[in-house]
């Protein structure tokens, strides 16, 4: 009878099981996780022409509703001539911006593409004058088939990465009818923001607890909160970021046309608005200011320390100024995670636009996992 009552386990094998249970779990719930994620990426990387035309719109709704209630409110005026007011006022800045600034940016972007292979054979000279030993050791390795191999499939993988970075340029250099796709899709965009603007409300989650009665209350206040976090995580990022990017494009091309840069003006005003992607813009500048400095007729190094002054003091600006001002702590993400989420969610989604929603997807998660933690992980109370 004893024998009979005896439990099956022991206590250090119940452990066990319940420990090999709960971490079969845990991995289950990862490949799930990882299953859906590459799932999505390919999905979105499948139609990405069509869902970024419609992200973009929906991003810019979210950023102008507030806007179109001020004109309504201080102005008296229906929703629709308030969009309609919004838009002339769009066509009237975007109409002055181009015809102050345009001519003298478009003329320093063509002139630096056709600059480019001058500067690639100054860069050749350069290295031959000052570093001849390291040149023709690199030659002769170059001729190893191994290091030659492996050089070539690093150029594979650059050329894959730009190709990331940019898909739908890749796409629309496939034909013809790629470049008119591409030209509709930027069309699209107004006429999805139009629609957005329109509707009347300016909560857009206000009427979603209606399609989510399977869920107990609870639950359902749960997604309600991610949700409106999510909505304002997007709104408060792409809100600062844009218009630190302009800010630091601004004092950027200043600091390099005074400094006297070539191609200055152009240079930095893209390199600052490629920051509304955290950290690329700097990178991709440092890379191509930096010889451009060195190598330009008057350059040197007096020019290069007087450029990476400049951008050493646009980012002091932009971390100690304009970040805490206009978007606070609203991520409360590390460097290091913002730059590791940028390369991730730009791999799992296929490019840009990967690339783009990486902190607010990934500042998105951290909450997810705070509310988890707080509501649903804690231990019970004894």
């Amino acid at each position: 009878m004893a024998e009979a009552d005896a439990p099956l386990l022991s206590p250090a094998q119940r452990r066990l099981v319940g420990f090999a249970l709960g971490f079969g779990a845990i991995v289950t719930i990862f490949a799930l996780l990882a299953l859906i994620l590459i799932g999505l990426g390919r999905f979105i990387g499948e139609f990405s022409s069509v869902i970024w035309p419609i992200a973009t719109a929906g991003i810019l709704a979210l950023i102008l509703r507030p806007v179109v209630t001020i004109f309504q409110n201080r102005l008296k005026l229906g929703r629709l001539s308030a969009v309609i007011l919004l838009y002339g006022l769009f066509v009237l800045l975007v109409a002055g911006v181009l015809f102050a600034f345009a001519p003298a940016i478009i003329s320093q972007v063509i002139d630096f593409i056709a600059y480019l292979p001058k500067l690639w054979e100054s860069s050749l000279k350069w290295g031959e004058t000052h570093f001849p030993e390291w040149l023709a050791v690199a030659r002769q390795h170059l001729e190893n088939p191994a290091i030659k191999g492996a050089l070539e499939t690093v150029t594979q993988q650059a050329q894959d990465f730009v190709a990331q970075l940019a898909p739908s340029l890749k796409q629309a250099g496939a034909s013809i009818f790629g470049f008119f796709g591409l030209i509709a899709s930027l069309a699209i965009i107004p006429v999805y923001l139009f629609f957005f603007l329109l509707s009347g409300t300016d909560d857009p989650v206000k009427k979603l607890p209606e399609h989510l009665s399977f869920l107990n209350t609870d639950h359902r206040e749960d997604v309600m909160f991610l949700l409106r976090e999510f909505l304002g995580i997007i709104v408060a990022f792409f809100r600062g970021q844009i218009l630190i990017g302009f800010i630091m494009g601004v004092l950027l091309a200043l600091g390099f046309t005074l400094g006297g840069l070539r191609f200055g003006l152009a240079l930095g005003l893209i390199v600052g608005l490629l920051n509304i992607v955290p950290y690329l813009g700097s990178i991709l500048g440092l890379s191509v200011v930096i010889p451009l400095a060195l190598l330009q007729e008057g350059g040197g190094l007096s020019l290069v320390g007087l450029c990476l002054g400049v951008f050493v003091a646009v980012q002091l600006i932009e971390g100690w100024l304009l970040t805490p001002r206009i978007m606070g702590q609203q991520t409360g993400l590390h460097p290091v995670a913002i730059i590791f989420a940028v390369f991730f969610w730009g791999h799992a989604f296929g490019g840009v636009l990967g690339m783009l929603l990486a902190v607010p997807l990934t500042a998105f998660f951290v909450t997810a996992w705070r509310l988890a933690r707080h509501k649903y992980l804690r231990k019970p109370a004894t």
